[in-house]
């Protein structure tokens, strides 16, 4: 999803006719993806801490 929406954004902008509502959704569209990002990225950032962490409480070798 991110991806095709970041192609649909080239398109629009790259469009001097491209309208005020149609940027509105279109920054509203990639907020949303964003937002569904970052969403992942801090789950798996806490998952990896967990597993860095290890069950006794010992560091995972870098």
């Amino acid at each position: 999803m991110a991806g095709d929406l970041l192609g649909h954004a080239g398109v629009l902008l790259a469009d001097r006719r491209v309208t005020g509502s149609e940027l509105h959704y279109l920054a509203y569209r990639l907020s949303e993806t964003l937002r569904a990002v970052m969403r992942v990225a801090e789950s798996r950032g806490a998952r990896l801490e967990a597993v860095v962490a290890g069950a006794d409480g010992r560091r995972a070798r870098e």
